[in-house]
C-alpha cells in the first residue's frame, strides 16, 4: 500500500491547492472548501464546527446550514469585500423553565447553541446582488445566483479595399 504525503512547502503552494490538485477538485469547489487566508485566524476560530452543505447547480449555489434552536431574526447574512458571504448569529437558545416552582433540570444534554460565524469566498460568477435566505425547521438555506457566462467574442471579417 502506498501513501501520498504532500508537503505544501515542497509543492510551492498552500495545502488547499495541494488537496485540490490531488483530488481534482474544480476551482469553484476548492474556493468554498478552504477558508480565505485574508481573514485573521481569530476570525476563523470555531468556524469548522458548523456543518454546511453547498450545492452547485447550473443557475445558482445553494448553501444548507443547520442552526437548531436559533431564530431567523438572530441570523445575519451579508456580503463583504465584494465576494465574501458572511453568516453570523449570536446563537442564544432559550431553555424552557418549569412552569411550577421547584422545577429543575435532571439532565442537560443539548448544548446551548454557540455563536455562528462562517465566511465563504464566492467565485467570480456569483451574483452577490441576488442572494436570498430562508430559515425553516432549524435549517438555514442561502441561494446565491450565478451570473450568465460572458458573451463569446465574435470574429468579424473585414474586407480590405
Amino acid at each position: 500500500m502506498s501513501r501520498v504525503v504532500a508537503d505544501s512547502n515542497a509543492c510551492g503552494g498552500d495545502s488547499a491547492s495541494v488537496v485540490g490538485h490531488l483530488f481534482n477538485f474544480p476551482g469553484s469547489v476548492e474556493k468554498f472548501m478552504f477558508p480565505s487566508r485574508a481573514h485573521p485566524a481569530s476570525e476563523n476560530r470555531g468556524m469548522s464546527g458548523i456543518p454546511v452543505d453547498i450545492l452547485d447547480t447550473p443557475k445558482e449555489y445553494i448553501f444548507y446550514m443547520d442552526v437548531p434552536g436559533v431564530s431567523k431574526s438572530d441570523i445575519q447574512v451579508t456580503v463583504e469585500d465584494e465576494n465574501t458571504l458572511v453568516i453570523r448569529s449570536g446563537g442564544k437558545r432559550k431553555r424552557e423553565d418549569g412552569e411550577e416552582e421547584g422545577c429543575k433540570y435532571l439532565r442537560l444534554e443539548r448544548r446551548a447553541t454557540q455563536k455562528v460565524l462562517r465566511k465563504f469566498r464566492l467565485p467570480e460568477n456569483a451574483n452577490v446582488s441576488a442572494v436570498t435566505a430562508k430559515c425553516e425547521n432549524g435549517v438555514l438555506t442561502l441561494v446565491v445566483g450565478k451570473l450568465p457566462p460572458p458573451a463569446k467574442a465574435k470574429t468579424v471579417e473585414v474586407a480590405i479595399s
